[in-house]
């Protein structure tokens, strides 16, 4: 078999050559596509409310293959789960998502997914080919054999999820005879993560795996995907990830209280302005706009904010206090829970500055030289540990990411700049910009090693980039 370029898609195709005639069929092709994970390094948390975020590709990837069957039935295999004890393969077939030719309810299908909660890891393909059947009923009428491999490790907030649902639907999608590419590809991941998997999800994570490219960064303003012009990174410059060791998910209680409490701050806001606010359809998704803002806290300045809004804001109020007054919640997916304190000051301040942060970081970046000096960089440090404190104001800090972010800034003397927690928060990775030089490598390994003997946590290295699922397309194994 002929080499690629890519080593991981090597092993994937040698594997999926060893199942020919046992999984996979000899008679028909394979599409393949391959999708890494994201490393946020700033506007995290602020995509929900129409902030510009400024995201990178890892070199960890997931690898989808799928092959069309004869019949209506599904066979989705991944050897990587059984050392979680999940189910390593998976069958079920069209009509467990599929009724009279529509799709079935979602309600229907969610409990189907959760059903055994050793299989629900397919939550993320079914929810593609939920999405598939939803906009393509027409091509939608014969199973497929499917197979993933992932280096991407779970709950280290460098959306594992994100690219799991975009190689799959990208791959299922060519086993169809359908091309989904760009901002729709990002939106329809997003349906998956919101309305199958019942995760509040942003875009930000969607948008940076899809269009990805190695050594750039993919700008966005998420009102609701306003696509920048990519920017290189300089040379001389490094960008790295240092997992806590601490388990993320954006379907935690800490992440979906914080970004209620945006909205709930948000929705105060429009009846201190006496807007009409009204529920619309946003591609595949409902939101909640208005003549002034259209929906977007990051419509608001840090100093408008400051001045005019911030004084009313309740510092926090209980979900039950929030709801006695006002019967419809801004955010369809989250939840306003009775007994629940939510920040909603520091939260809406958060989306307002984090937005500021990101566009002044996005500027510098854009103009900032090859081998740039230590001022630039430091300008550029600053941002980055602003948005770190402000992760903590909504809730979303943790004492492991801290410990980190305050290492790195002891090795400022030898060429590490910046850190903050990224994605969700609550755990996950730290991303770290410094100089590529020898000495700031050899402080990335003092720090790595030094969190792991300190903590006994075990933590990730994540350096490098690669090409997102749109720049990869889709490779046919005939």
């Amino acid at each position: 078999m002929e080499q690629t370029q890519y080593r991981d898609l090597d092993v994937f195709l040698s594997t999926i050559e060893s199942l020919r005639g046992n999984y996979f069929s000899f008679d028909k092709k394979i599409h393949i596509n391959r999708c890494p994970g994201r490393l946020d390094l700033m506007g995290g948390n602020d995509d929900y409310t129409g902030g510009l975020v400024f995201e990178t590709t890892i070199q960890e990837t997931t690898i989808f293959g799928a092959q069309e069957r004869e019949d209506t039935d599904f066979y989705l295999k991944n050897p990587s789960v059984e050392q979680w004890g999940w189910t390593e393969t998976i069958h079920f077939s069209l009509q467990d998502i599929m009724q009279g030719g529509n799709l079935r309810d979602i309600t229907e299908i969610r409990h189907f997914i959760n059903s055994d909660e050793r299989k629900s890891w397919f939550t993320y393909i079914v929810g593609g080919l939920c999405y598939l059947v939803k906009e393509y009923p027409e091509k939608v009428r014969h199973g497929l054999n499917m197979y993933l491999d992932s280096t991407i490790p779970l709950g280290k907030g460098v959306s594992s999820s994100a690219a799991l649902e975009t190689s799959a639907l990208k791959a299922c999608a060519a086993a169809y005879g359908v091309e989904i590419n760009g901002i729709r590809l990002a939106l329809a991941t997003q349906w998956v993560e919101c309305e199958i998997s019942g995760a509040a999800a942003g875009i930000m994570d969607q948008y940076a795996v899809v269009k990805g490219q190695e050594n750039y960064f993919t700008p966005m303003i998420c009102q609701p995907c306003i696509e920048l012009p990519v920017v290189k990174l300089p040379a001389g410059i490094k960008i790295w990830g240092i997992d806590s060791g601490v388990r993320h998910s954006v379907g935690g209680t800490a992440y979906e209280a914080a970004r209620a409490a945006c909205f709930m701050g948000y929705q105060l806001i429009t009846e201190i302005e006496k807007l009409q606010v009204h529920s619309e359809n946003q591609g595949p998704l409902v939101r909640f706009t208005d003549p002034k803002f259209e929906g977007y806290l990051a419509r608001i300045t840090p100093t408008e904010f400051r001045s005019k809004y911030e004084p009313l804001l309740p510092e926090k109020m209980k979900g039950k206090e929030f709801l006695r007054t006002h019967s419809i919640h801004f955010d369809p997916y989250t939840r306003i829970l009775d007994d629940i304190s939510y920040a909603i000051r520091k939260a809406t301040r958060y989306a307002v500055e984090e937005n500021n942060r990101a566009t002044l970081f996005y500027q510098i970046m854009s103009l900032l030289p090859d081998n740039p000096d230590d001022l630039g960089l430091a300008i550029l440090a600053e941002l980055m540990h602003g948005a770190h404190l402000g992760y903590t104001d909504c809730g979303l800090g943790c004492a492991e990411t801290d410990q980190l972010v305050g290492m790195v800034k002891n090795e400022r003397q030898n060429d590490l700049f910046g850190a903050k927690i990224t994605g969700g928060g609550a755990g996950g990775t730290v991303a770290i910009l410094g100089r590529d030089s020898l000495r700031a490598q050899e402080a990335i390994e003092r720090v790595f090693d030094t969190y792991r003997e300190e903590t006994g946590n075990q933590p990730w290295l994540f350096e490098g980039s690669t090409q997102g699922a749109d720049a990869f397309g889709i490779y046919t194994l005939d």
